[in-house]
């Protein structure tokens, strides 16, 4: 990946993990690089094996001006619709961050709003920036490892799923599951193959 940093000193690269599984939540993550110093194998975290993720996670937190994460949880989920939960944790992830960015750059084709931030800055979206701006990247990492390790945490606490092994993404062996045992209180009733699944 050819990094994109631009001409700005605070620059969050923002992204997020977990729109499509069955189940946990959406987790959002802001990165602010800093302006001069590169961290060596940044990617869409889609692209990188679960080793590296944790290894660049590391080093991006170290490395930072700052970084902040958000989530929104399955009820959350349920009761806003998956975008606007997204949307959500984003903000969250912005109100985490330790110092103002003046400049958002944002995964995808679509922002949150900034209404009621206690800070103003300007906003571009980026389709496919998790893997053409360095900030992105960064924030793609954290989010998603944050969210595989809350996730492998949760199966502990609901064994019967395994989402230590799928993360709650709607494999053969989470729909077996969820045909013998039903949903629990992390599943998205709202998402089709749940909602088909749960009792009437």
């Amino acid at each position: 990946m050819s990094p994109r940093w631009g001409t700005r000193a605070r620059v969050a690269g923002v992204d997020e993990a977990g729109r499509g599984p069955l189940a946990g939540p959406v987790v959002a993550a802001a990165v602010i690089l800093p302006p001069r110093r590169s961290i060596a194998g940044l990617d869409d975290s889609k692209r990188l094996a679960p080793e590296e993720r944790v290894r660049l996670a590391g080093q991006i937190r170290a490395v930072a001006l700052a970084w902040g994460l958000g989530w929104a949880d399955a009820a959350e989920i349920d009761a806003l619709n998956i975008l606007e939960a997204t949307f959500l944790a984003m903000r969250r992830a912005l109100l985490a961050l330790r110092i103002a960015p003046q400049h958002l750059r944002i995964d995808g084709n679509r922002a949150p709003s900034l209404a009621g931030l206690p800070f103003s800055c300007s906003l571009e979206t980026l389709v496919g920036g998790d893997g053409r701006d360095a900030a992105i990247a960064a924030a793609s990492i954290l989010a998603k490892t944050y969210r595989d390790e809350w996730m492998e945490r949760a199966a502990e606490r609901h064994p019967a799923y395994a989402f230590e092994t799928h993360k709650g993404y709607g494999t053969p062996a989470h729909l077996a599951a969820l045909n013998v045992h039903g949903p629990c209180v992390l599943h998205r009733r709202t998402f089709a193959p749940v909602r088909v699944r749960s009792a009437p």
